[in-house]
């Protein structure tokens, strides 16, 4: 049972009960105590005893918590299934619905001291945040959940923090997204508390950011490390995460048949689940597949599958970062005209601050269609706004290219110094791929 109120709130409490009930102070004491007894409680000068709060509850006709902390009896299981029911309305897509009950339940929580639901409702809140592409809120809302639980053992506040990660992550702030995962999961490792499903929503979700800093060899073992944990998770919805994520190393690795296959686990799992926002992350990832096979027709189907599925529930920075890749796709298929015009519309959405390695892969793209059209101005305009897009994310991984399509440009319009200094960059960029920006790996956990 939760702390109790102080004596005096109780005895206000008690007061208040009793005339409501319309009982006097004798009434409310009798057989076992005195009148005398029930006064000095009620005004707060004496702490009831278990046993005397458990005959005033029998007498008043209320359950002996909400007597001793004034929550209604039953409370915090409404509130639990209530909080079942905001993530259920999340896992549909639903995210603006799902931040309204989620609001609701956290003004309850907070309104009756209960930490478990509160840390719950800002968990739900940040990740409604995460969907709808509120990165600031989102980041508050983890910030507050952490400290919802300072107190509490590390493995309990994981969600929180790979929350505030994710945001920073999505806010293309790379470096700083892997050196909270990557200190979480050195501080877990170390300490001996190896949570299967903090350990694997921690690796999973580190994958991302090391495949856009071009740390490769780290994102291979954390997807290695992932696969190893996924048997010991309890959590379903968990394991989906991690099987959409190892996908893109796969691919890295050319693993091709290896990604599809961890990917339609992943979907299969959704689909029990009832997860609506993640099934479409699914496609996307298949539409991804699909392109970098060569198997354009249906890369366009599973994307503009996942483009549905997203914009019909309005999670917009992730709808925009698939209709980037969707546009890549239809370029690739020479309808470059429909992909201009939705590069365009996406750039409304994205920002540096705001999925910022999705807005360099769109001013990117816009520049190779405007090559293809022979508008070099235009071309290098976007190639130009595209790097430093990247350089302040430290998104590696695809700066080393952009820098070859800027150099080629450039080269080509006769400006070799230039071409030379750009090439240069790229080569910066492409020496020892994840030791140039990221500290010692953090320490492995027990696999065996």
């Amino acid at each position: 049972m939760a702390e109790r109120d102080d004596p005096e709130t109780i005895g206000r409490r008690v007061q208040r009960l009793r005339r409501e009930r319309g009982l006097t102070q004798r009434q409310l004491a009798e057989p076992v105590y005195t009148p005398a007894y029930i006064s000095t409680l009620e005004s707060g000068r004496v702490r009831p005893s278990d046993e005397a709060l458990r005959h005033l509850a029998g007498r008043l006709g209320v359950a002996f918590d909400e007597l001793a902390t004034g929550r209604p009896a039953h409370l915090a299981t409404d509130l639990r299934l209530r909080l079942t029911e905001a993530q259920r309305t999340l896992a549909t897509g639903d995210a603006e619905e799902a931040a309204r009950q989620y609001a609701a339940l956290l003004t309850e929580a907070e309104t009756h001291g209960l930490a478990d639901a509160r840390y719950t409702a800002l968990l739900g809140l940040g990740e409604c945040a995460l969907d709808t592409g509120d990165l600031g809120a989102a980041r508050r809302h983890f910030e507050h959940a952490e400290q919802a639980l300072a107190g509490a053992p590390l493995p309990a506040r994981v969600p929180a923090l790979r929350g505030r990660a994710v945001a920073h992550y999505l806010a293309g702030e790379l470096r700083y997204a892997v050196y909270l995962l990557e200190t979480t999961l050195d501080e877990l490792n170390r300490g001996g508390l190896h949570d299967p499903d903090a350990l694997l929503l921690l690796y999973a979700s580190v994958i991302g950011p090391y495949m856009d800093m071009g740390a490769h060899a780290r994102a291979a073992q954390a997807a290695e490390f992932a696969l190893a944990l996924a048997p010991r998770a309890a959590d379903p919805a968990l394991v989906a995460r991690m099987h959409r994520s190892v996908a893109r190393t796969l691919l890295a690795e050319g693993r091709i048949a290896e990604a599809d296959a961890s990917l339609a686990k992943a979907a299969e799992l959704y689909r029990q689940l009832q997860i609506r926002t993640e099934l479409a992350n699914c496609h996307w990832m298949r539409g991804y597949v699909h392109a970098q096979n060569g198997d354009l027709e249906h890369a366009e189907s599973e994307l503009r599958a996942a483009q549905t599925m997203l914009s019909a529930k309005r999670a917009a920075l992730y709808s925009s970062q698939v209709a980037v890749e969707l546009a890549d796709v239809l370029h690739r298929r020479g309808k470059s005209e429909e992909a201009a015009a939705l590069l365009h519309d996406v750039l409304g959405d994205l920002s540096s601050e705001r999925g910022a390695v999705h807005a360099a892969a769109a001013h990117r793209l816009l520049g190779r269609i405007a090559e293809s059209a022979r508008d070099t101005d235009t071309a290098e305009e976007h190639y130009v706004r595209a790097l430093s897009l990247l350089e302040r994310a430290g998104a590696a991984g695809d700066l080393a290219d952009l820098c070859r399509l800027l150099g080629d440009l450039l080269r080509r319009t006769g400006r070799v110094e230039a071409a030379l200094d750009a090439y240069r960059t790229g080569l910066g960029h492409r020496t020892a791929p994840g030791t140039t920006t990221l500290g010692p790996a953090p320490a492995q956990p027990p696999l065996g």
